[in-house]
């Protein structure tokens, strides 16, 4: 195993960022909205 100077581990980059964690929660979220459209519809009422 070799052993990095922290140099090294500063350059080090990687992992998912913030964006594609709010990414895909947005998507999980507007599919169960999807889901529960279909599965229990409301008429429109319009008022």
């Amino acid at each position: 195993m070799q052993k990095l100077d922290n140099q090294n581990l500063e350059s080090i980059t990687g992992g998912a960022s913030p964006w594609i964690a709010l990414g895909i929660v947005a998507t999980i979220v507007f599919i169960s909205g999807v889901i529960e459209g279909i599965v229990h519809p409301k008429g429109c009422d319009a008022t």
